[in-house]
């Protein structure tokens, strides 16, 4: 039987990670996504799945244990809002460099600096293009709801241990802390260890016996070997971006425009198409959700059936700039959006598609 409950973007992620069956998270507090950390305080999963909870120190310490944790092949989550995930970068990087799995959950707020803590998606740029230092990548999904939230984290965890790679919800704070019904995921078991030692060879978990220790590290010296290894990262994006682009299609068919956003954005402009065609004017959505690998290809098929394309976002214009990639200056797209944590109404995306587009 489905479980049906009310609850914000936050509390979801924190239910589906102990529904999961997460080993553990590491977090600390930092508005929009504190409800994260306090769901799950709440919750006490060590109590009934033997997930640890842990408020660190710092944003810094808290990646660095969940690099611990990812390095013995444990399920660990983290969580923050732009400035914490800023500190996390060179973490994160080295998880990357070490072919570790691990989710991050960022519920962006506006900046740049400690900025506001009403809703942003000003954080494209640091997540989707990588962030931190080094020719790394994270494969990046961008819920629009609730329920997205709640079934990122299941989908995050599986292609973050299928790539051997870091995965990050990217969410906003108006996703996170909006409340709508949502259809909780069934209880999944904790891995035992003989089944994280089966299923995660790399695993450092001491020397077992049969088997030798290994050392976990993103440190390489000799270049040549990381050059290798460089490129054996670059053989790993690539599979993920033949493999796991997904995106969303709304009122396409027949449409004269397109607007392209994700997150929040993404439902305002649901809106704004109704009140658009109510005008007359034809406008369709394309919604990527996953940020990377970003589906440039399906969005480069609309550059010969539209007049134009207007990225929507609230921020100064970021993923805009692959919008454009996608469709090679073969029509005209425009970027509109709202800063400083300031929300755009379904009527200024309209006008602006009138004033940038027609």
């Amino acid at each position: 039987m489905e479980e049906v409950r009310l609850m914000k973007g936050n509390e979801a992620i924190a239910h589906a990670a102990i529904r999961y069956g997460a080993d553990g998270y590491f977090g600390y507090p930092i508005t929009p996504q504190s409800e994260i950390l306090e769901t799950l305080e709440a919750e006490k999963p060590w109590e009934t799945t033997g997930m640890v909870v842990l408020q660190a120190e710092s944003e810094i310490a808290a990646i660095n244990m969940v690099y611990g944790g990812a390095g013995t092949g444990k399920r660990v989550i983290t969580s923050s809002s732009s400035p914490g995930i800023s500190l996390k970068l060179e973490g994160i990087s080295y998880i990357a460099g070490a072919d570790l799995p691990c989710l991050i959950v960022n519920v962006m707020r506006g900046g740049p600096g400690l900025g506001t803590i009403q809703p942003s998606q000003a954080d494209y740029f640091q997540t989707v293009k990588g962030g931190g230092h080094g020719d790394y990548r994270l494969i990046t999904l961008a819920p629009s709801s609730v329920q997205e939230m709640a079934d990122f984290v299941s989908l995050g965890f599986d292609l973050a241990f299928k790539y051997l790679n870091p995965a990050i919800i990217l969410a906003d704070g108006m996703i996170g802390q909006l409340m709508e019904k949502v259809i909780l995921p069934p209880f999944r078991n904790r891995k035992t260890e003989a089944e994280i030692l089966e299923e995660s060879p790399w695993a450092a978990t001491g020397k077992t016996a049969g088997r030798e220790r290994n050392v976990i590290t993103s440190l390489e010296l000799d270049p040549e070997i990381m050059e290798k290894k460089n490129l054996r990262f670059q053989e790993k994006y690539h599979k993920i971006e033949e493999n796991e682009v997904r995106f969303e299609e709304y009122m396409c068919d027949e449409a004269d425009y397109l607007l392209v956003a994700f997150g929040s954005s993404a439902r305002i402009c649901q809106k704004a198409i109704e009140t658009a065609r109510n005008e007359g004017l034809k406008l369709g959505l394309f919604r990527p959700i996953t940020l990377w690998p970003f589906p440039a290809k399906a969005l480069s098929d609309y550059a010969d059936k539209v007049k134009g394309m207007l990225s929507v976002e609230l921020n100064a214009g970021q993923m805009v700039e692959d919008v454009r990639l996608s469709v090679n200056g073969k029509i005209k797209v425009e970027h509109f959006g709202r800063l400083g944590g300031i929300v755009f109404t379904p009527d200024e995306i309209v006008n602006a598609v009138k004033e940038k587009l027609t």
